[in-house]
């Protein structure tokens, strides 16, 4: 008897689960379970095997689309395509999202990080992103199901620095994902638009710089070591990861100089000023430990100077202050005292001149548009003194 709408609709559960077969689709019937669920399945061969799989359910599709259905599934098995099981069987080994994630720190990582192209800072940040944003986010899903529309979710309510930085990781997970081809080369993160970065340039005055230093000095009995780091990041313009990764062993008292092995840029040698080096030679060398600014066995966090700054801040009335701006002030002052672009450069630890460029661009210009004014004064007061390029050469060389 073949299946018709009403023998479907009317077919009732039994102890056991039963199938009615249908007699115009060979292979085609309805599965009723002893719980009532209804769902058309198809038997097969494959390989002298026979296989049983679910098509759909009675409530999804109609009785025409369910023959329609297994005769094609039929006509492509006979023409030796992937039947409905090793599909789905080939469905669920896809990888997930937290699949990749786990390849990338196993394989791609330790590889980049064992040829000296990956810093441990950077891993960090990459496993943090992974954990605080990706893995919750996209995990579960299959690499090859992740499109632009995920990954927008994923980052809509995130400020723009924050959402720019995940996804320029998210864009090099899937390209990975990609080279090992799990998924078609459609990376879903690279053609959604970036957050405009407002650039940040606050400069602390020398009124307070005075005020940081004088809190400073109130917080040393408490917070010596901590105190010493941020003065000497004040002192030398080096970045505060920088300055909480010195080690003993990289001071030589005798030159004056700082080895630091492992920076942003590779290897540096820093040259310090007379005023950090006493500052050094002030702070207690305990054997054993080998930081310069930790009592411990391993380097203060930067997120716990990070704290203690902003409550040194606080009490020296200052607002809007962060640690970087230390550096930002050290590198105007820099440029402002006539410092040339080289040199600031390596000031700054850079391998371009690209933002050196931009701190006396920066100063340049201020004194660009003072002789300007100069000049506009005494024009609209009946003077025509030409004094806009001598005095701004005066300014640059003064």
């Amino acid at each position: 008897m073949s299946l018709t709408e009403k023998r479907i609709r009317d077919a009732k559960p039994t102890q056991k689960t039963q199938i009615l077969w249908d007699g115009i689709v060979k292979g085609l019937g309805l599965r009723v379970t002893p719980g009532g669920a209804k769902a058309f399945v198809l038997n097969y061969r494959v390989d002298g095997r026979e296989r049983r799989a679910t098509i759909g359910r009675p409530s999804e599709m109609t009785l025409a689309e369910a023959r329609e259905k297994a005769g094609q599934e039929l006509a492509a098995i006979r023409h030796g395509e992937a039947d409905p099981l090793s599909r789905r069987e080939a469905r669920k080994a896809e990888p997930t999202v937290a699949d990749g994630v786990d390849r990338f720190f196993n394989e791609f990582v330790l590889n980049r990080k064992a040829t000296g192209r990956l810093k441990d800072s950077t891993i960090k940040v990459y496993r943090s992103q992974a954990d605080r944003y990706i893995l919750p986010a996209l995990g579960k899903m299959k690499v090859a199901d992740v499109t632009r529309h995920d990954v927008e979710s994923m980052v809509r309510p995130l400020p723009p620095v924050q959402r720019n930085r995940v996804l320029a990781f998210t864009s090099r997970l899937f390209t990975c994902f990609e080279s090992w081809d799990w998924r078609e080369l459609n990376n879903p993160a690279k053609r959604i638009d970036r957050s405009v970065e407002q650039p940040r340039d606050r400069v602390l005055t020398p009124g307070e710089l005075q005020s940081l230093s004088d809190a400073l000095d109130r917080a040393t009995e408490r917070r010596p070591l901590q105190v010493a780091a941020i003065r000497f990041a004040v002192l030398t313009g080096l970045r505060i990861g920088e300055v909480l990764n010195v080690q003993w062993e990289h001071v030589c008292f005798e030159t004056g100089r700082l080895t630091m092995p492992d920076t942003k840029s590779g290897r540096r040698v820093h040259d310090l000023p007379s005023v950090a080096l006493e500052l050094l030679t002030g702070l207690p060398q305990i054997a054993g430990h080998d930081w310069v600014f930790s009592l411990r066995r391993n380097p203060p966090s930067y997120w716990y100077i990070r704290d203690i700054f902003a409550a040194i801040c606080k009490d020296a009335g200052l607002e809007g202050v962060r640690l970087h701006d230390l550096r930002r002030t050290v590198m105007t002052n820099a440029a402002q005292a006539g410092v040339g672009t080289h040199i600031l450069r390596d000031l700054l630890g850079h391998k371009s001149t690209v933002m050196a460029d931009r701190y006396i661009r920066s100063v340049s210009t201020k004194d660009a548009r003072e002789a300007v004014g100069d000049q506009m004064a005494a024009m609209m007061k009946g003077r025509n003194d030409n004094v806009v390029a001598p005095d701004f050469q005066k300014r640059r060389q003064g």
